[in-house]
């Protein structure tokens, strides 16, 4: 890695020491092409090999380069590097920490050659009163929030209804609260709408898992012996509690009351959390966090609103770092891509940042402006 930029140039040694963390285990060539993958992901701010290999500055011919990265994505993803990985990940979450769950997309609309494409809805494009679908994959995500509140991912896997022996989204959602459970014992699991399901609810309370879920309009509660649709709770109700949070970039006033009941799946006690005055119709959390006082109801809230930074996650990774341009076919490789960019991410999410690594983030950043302005990606120290 020679003729590097001023500021990947200060950084090479920091790239280094924490790609050593992960790769240690692996053979040298498998420790070179993780340090060259995240380097080269970092200083080109791209996920495509050609423009990686351009950062490296290899003596051989360009497309050698892109052979050899290639060859070794196809063999995927190592696994002891993974569990070195989350080792690495688990230092820089505090205990009982917050895991951000949620699904995204990755199209591929003219794409003819790449494995398993299925027919996704396009996240980018679909608005709440039209759903536009496209090929390409889905992605399931886990994020866990460090001390700087930054997203760091525990669980990722790019997956098809076109693959061989597939079962469902929901079972590669289990393997997310299972692996994220078990890496930290206990956390709290934060998710939107799309997983008010019985099933979700059931594995949580399995595990002993705490977790804030919003709820779909059509849920029933069991209040006072009678089973009552939340939405009539929710409208009987007033906010009394007054709380300032931050809402899709913007700070925001909200009112909150919050009610116990019990849900389907289990029976157990759990709270209603109501959210007025951000949205058309009232926000309905429910929670199997203690809500005893005011206090607890704003933390339950604000919990449930860090959820906007694995959707800035997924932004970043779209818009800054390319993520839907990559150009590798076979399912396998193309997980095996999103761990090093995960591992790059994962790399400027470190607590103990130095004055270097901020100046590299700024610098994404500065490129990123033109694209639209709620790309966020926070800035830690």
């Amino acid at each position: 890695m020679a003729n590097f930029t001023a500021i990947t140039y200060r950084l090479e040694r920091k790239i280094l020491t924490f790609t050593k963390k992960i790769s240690h285990s692996l053979s040298k060539s498998d420790r070179k092409f993780t340090a060259d993958m995240v380097y080269g992901i970092l200083a080109s701010r791209s996920c495509l090999l050609t423009d990686i290999s351009d950062r490296l500055h290899e003596t051989v011919q360009k497309a050698n380069t892109v052979k050899r990265l290639s060859n070794h994505l196809s063999t995927g993803t190592p696994a002891s590097a993974a569990a070195s990985y989350l080792r690495t990940v688990k230092r820089l979450v505090p205990s009982n920490p917050v895991i951000l769950i949620d699904e995204s997309d990755v199209v591929k609309p003219d794409g003819k050659q790449f494995e398993a494409l299925s027919i996704v809805r396009d996240g980018s494009e679909s608005t709440q009163t039209k759903s536009v679908y496209k090929k390409g994959c889905h992605v399931t995500e886990a994020c866990a929030l460090t001390a700087g509140r930054h997203p760091v991912s525990v669980f990722f896997r790019i997956h098809s209804s076109a693959e061989k022996d597939y079962k469902s989204v929901n079972t590669i959602t289990f393997d997310a609260v299972k692996q994220a459970a078990a890496l930290f014992g206990k956390a709290t699991f934060v998710m939107d709408r799309g997983y008010d399901d019985n099933k979700i609810f059931l594995i949580l309370d399995r595990l002993k898992q705490d977790y804030v879920i919003r709820l779909k309009s059509n849920r029933k509660l069991l209040y006072h012996n009678k089973w009552t649709k939340a939405t009539e709770l929710r409208n009987r109700r007033k906010g009394k509690v007054k709380a300032d949070v931050f809402y899709k970039g913007k700070e925001h006033t909200a009112y909150l009351s919050h009610v116990k009941v019990q849900i389907t799946a289990s029976r157990k006690n759990i709270y209603l959390v109501l959210v007025y005055g951000l949205t058309e119709h009232p926000m309905m959390l429910a929670t199997n966090k203690e809500s005893r006082s005011k206090e607890d109801v704003i933390r339950i809230a604000r919990t449930y609103f860090s959820r906007w930074r694995i959707e800035e996650y997924f932004r970043c990774k779209k818009k800054i770092f390319q993520f839907e341009n990559f150009r590798v076919r076979k399912l396998e490789a193309i997980n095996a891509l999103n761990f090093y960019m995960t591992l790059a991410m994962a790399f400027l999410a470190q607590e103990e940042l130095s004055p270097e690594t901020n100046a590299l983030k700024v610098s994404i950043i500065q490129e990123a402006d033109p694209i639209k302005d709620k790309v966020g990606f926070s800035i830690i120290g």
